[in-house]
């Protein structure tokens, strides 16, 4: 920490299945730097609520409070003095453009049939049944996030690098990130 500034060096954001939580894994590990995962806390939300992130994302959209609760934290705990180093979560870049943190932003682009194998490879299932759930979800968090807070996930303004990932493997999206982050 520098005369009380936030430690945040990087956010990380991407829709499901796009390679966020690998390429923080990745980054963490050759690092040593810490993380804080907005779809954790999401997740943790919809477990303790007993229903499905679908579900979780679906009925969010009639309790606005719940996304804003969490959102909170994340910008008080993004901007803060003991803040990790690594930021992951959808709006993750956009909170910190907001709040004018001087930091990497990192969007992975992925298609809707890229994440639906992803997907597929890592929960097993019908690809049918991944892509359709993958565009459902993506579909409710767009709707979600422009209800809540005027915000187009398909506008990538705030973000300082975006990295089409549908021809690149997880070592080549940490190849890109790491070299921006020396530089």
């Amino acid at each position: 920490m520098s005369g009380g500034s936030p430690l945040l060096r990087v956010t990380i954001s991407g829709p499901p299945g796009s390679g966020t939580s690998t390429l923080v894994s990745k980054l963490e590990e050759s690092l040593g730097w810490h993380s804080i995962n907005g779809g954790d806390i999401f997740r943790e939300e919809a477990k303790n609520r007993g229903i499905s992130v679908e579900q979780l994302s679906s009925e969010a959209i009639g309790e606005l409070e719940v996304d804003r609760t969490l959102d909170s934290l994340l910008k008080e705990r993004m901007s803060s003095r003991d803040a990790p180093e690594i930021v992951e979560s959808r709006l993750s870049g956009w909170w910190a453009h907001n709040l004018g943190l001087d930091c990497l932003r990192v969007w992975i682009a992925v298609s809707n049939e890229e994440r639906a194998r992803r997907i597929q490879k890592r929960e097993g299932g019908d690809f049918g049944d991944c892509l359709a759930r993958s565009k459902s979800r993506q579909q409710d968090d767009k709707d979600r996030y422009m209800l809540l807070y005027g915000i187009d996930l398909d506008d990538l303004k705030p973000y300082n690098l975006v990295i089409d990932a549908d021809e690149k493997d997880e070592d080549e999206v940490f190849s890109i990130v790491s070299s921006s982050l020396d530089g």
